[in-house]
């Protein structure tokens, strides 16, 4: 098994964040990602990878500070968990996990916590798998996320969700309402490139909101502060191929 390492503030200009990495267009929106991360490895982020050129890592943090709307004091919240490719089924997702239950103990944490689609969602975590590994599902809301922990002990208290993600709509109840972040290093140049060329070839009007703060991620309509894509109101898809104007119909219309 290849060596896990530690991205921080020293090294993080020279080593790559996994994704996007041959990705010239999103070039832009790769190095937004890499400020982001700068300023929330003083917030306690950690971002764990394989020592190689591929999509393999995990990246969590303390819950109260996660760019999600969620309350769980003293639990960690996993964001972006992936094995990808010649990687998967030789125990680096397991590898990755202990080292986050490692660190959540270390600290004294109630557990771990974190969003995933109730059923499989682009660009979030394997829900089955997770379950698997002793996760428990803690609420369900409609729009098809979950709340999952790996609690240390069956006293402590449940993390939740957020009002603002209870309706599974938004506020703008026409056209196309896209909320994203630099979490993803692909969100920005597909919700602010493709997208608006796509909605205007369907003569849909177009409102892209980006989460700028925590506290506007903490208050977003969607828990997944990604990329979370809605039509007419109504919380739609995580999948960010969306915005392209080759997959907009096809995505949608298998969701209808």
């Amino acid at each position: 098994m290849e060596k896990l390492i530690e991205l921080n503030i020293e090294n993080i200009s020279s080593e790559h964040i996994c994704c996007a990495i041959s990705d010239k267009k999103c070039a832009d929106s790769y190095e937004a990602k890499k400020d982001w991360l700068r300023k929330e490895f003083n917030n306690g982020y950690v971002f764990r990878r394989i020592n190689e050129r591929a999509k393999v890592f995990i990246e969590y943090g303390p819950a109260e500070n996660a760019w999600i709307p969620i309350t769980a004091f003293n639990y960690l919240n996993i964001n972006c968990f992936w094995v990808s490719g010649q990687y998967k089924s030789k125990g680096y997702g397991k590898a990755l996990l202990k080292s986050a239950i490692e660190d959540a103990k270390k600290q004294g944490k109630y557990g771990l916590v974190t969003v995933v689609g109730t059923k499989k969602f682009h660009f979030m975590s394997d829900t089955k798998w997770l379950l698997k590994q002793g996760f428990e599902e803690i609420e369900r809301i409609s729009s098809g996320f979950s709340l999952l922990a790996l609690k240390f002990n069956d006293d402590s208290p449940n993390p939740k969700f957020n009002e603002s993600v209870k309706s599974g709509e938004c506020p703008n109840k026409k056209g196309i309402v896209v909320y994203y972040s630099n979490r993803c290093p692909f969100a920005e140049f597909h919700a602010k490139e493709s997208l608006v060329e796509t909605a205007k070839k369907r003569n849909l009007p177009l409102q892209v909101i980006k989460l700028k703060s925590m506290v506007e991620a903490q208050n977003a309509p969607s828990p997944a502060t990604i990329f979370s894509l809605f039509l007419d109101g109504k919380f739609m898809t995580t999948d960010i191929s969306v915005c392209m104007d080759s997959r907009f119909d096809k995505v949608i219309d298998k969701l209808k």
